[in-house]
């Protein structure tokens, strides 16, 4: 079982610059309009956060936040940085890449320098992860062996009157996951370490209708990707537990990715996201049928094998 002495890193946490009152009440109006009934407006806490670390004994958090403008998404990483700077062994950064421009997003790898990955939308400002438009900053990511945290974009319209984090922002992961296996992103720039939010979202349980039809004569697959080498493709993909570490949810994620693929999320730093459900997650974790009694063991850290420079630093706060 989890070892709640034992320190984790946290794959996917968020955070986000500071605002005025107004932005932020600009930005929960908006939110309660799309049926996301927050009872009053969100402002991440560096002190709250390192407070709830403390408490889950969570050694480090990989933080991300992306934007949808330009501007204030190059800002948002100016800002991580700093956290990171000033608390180097609490926390690392998953960089915001732009990605409805590879131009921009090529020209922000270069600009942010070292962190310790980056981090995307599935659909940003309209563009979905599998257009071949994303080529060059596919290439420039590959050729660094890069980590991308792949999230979905919940600040965008309900769905069926429903807040979109609550079920649409799984689909949303599984449509570009599918999307990206046959047009041959994950197969053209196999050095990119891809890792997807909530335990892959709805991709885990695709993969049997996939395995299925996914090479039927009917499918569009002009790459001619056989039923095994779908399966094996979808293999090679990571995904956290953020807010999906139930047996249903992670029984999927490890009968398509495997156990060792499988690292912690929290999913803290969002307004969808407070104690008692991190709690709640957690005990979820404790307590899954999905993963062998090792599997639960490991995963507090297996982060580790990902972002070998965060565990180091974080290991530096463990032996304080």
């Amino acid at each position: 079982m989890i070892d709640p002495d034992v320190p984790i890193i946290d794959v996917h946490a968020h955070f986000s610059p500071p605002a005025s009152a107004e932005v932020r009440r600009a930005r929960w109006e908006m939110t309660r309009r799309e049926h996301f009934l927050a009872e009053a407006p969100y402002e991440w806490s560096l002190t709250e956060t390192l407070a709830v670390m403390d408490e889950t004994r969570t050694a480090m958090q990989l933080l991300s936040n992306i934007p949808a403008d330009l501007g204030e998404l190059r800002a948002s990483n100016d800002y991580g940085v700093e956290i990171v700077a000033a608390h180097p062994s609490r926390f690392g950064l998953l960089a915001a890449l732009p990605t409805d421009d590879p131009d921009a997003a090529i020209a922000e790898i270069h600009r942010v320098g070292e962190v310790d990955g980056w981090a995307v939308h599935a659909e940003y400002n309209g563009m979905s992860l599998q257009d071949p438009v994303l080529d060059p900053l596919w290439a420039e990511l590959n050729r660094r062996h890069a980590v991308v945290f792949v999230h979905p974009n919940a600040y965008v319209p309900a769905v069926a009157g429903m807040p979109r984090p609550l079920f649409e922002v799984a689909f949303d992961t599984g449509r570009t996951v599918v999307a990206m296996v046959y047009t041959g992103v994950f197969q053209r720039f196999p050095d990119i370490t891809f890792v997807f939010a909530h335990a892959g979202g709805t991709f885990p349980v695709l993969a049997g209708r996939l395995s299925l039809l996914g090479a039927e004569s009917w499918v569009p697959n002009p790459l001619g990707l056989s039923r095994e080498g779908i399966a094996a493709t979808l293999r090679r993909l990571w995904v956290d537990t953020a807010a999906s570490a139930s047996t249903q949810q992670l029984a999927a994620a490890v009968e398509t990715v495997g156990e060792d693929h499988i690292v912690y999320g929290s999913d803290w730093g969002v307004p969808c996201t407070g104690r008692a459900s991190l709690t709640r997650n957690l005990c979820a974790l404790r307590d899954n049928h999905a993963l062998s009694e090792a599997a639960r063991a490991a995963i507090r850290d297996r982060a580790g094998v990902l972002f070998p420079d965060a565990a180091r630093r974080a290991a530096q706060w463990n032996a304080a």
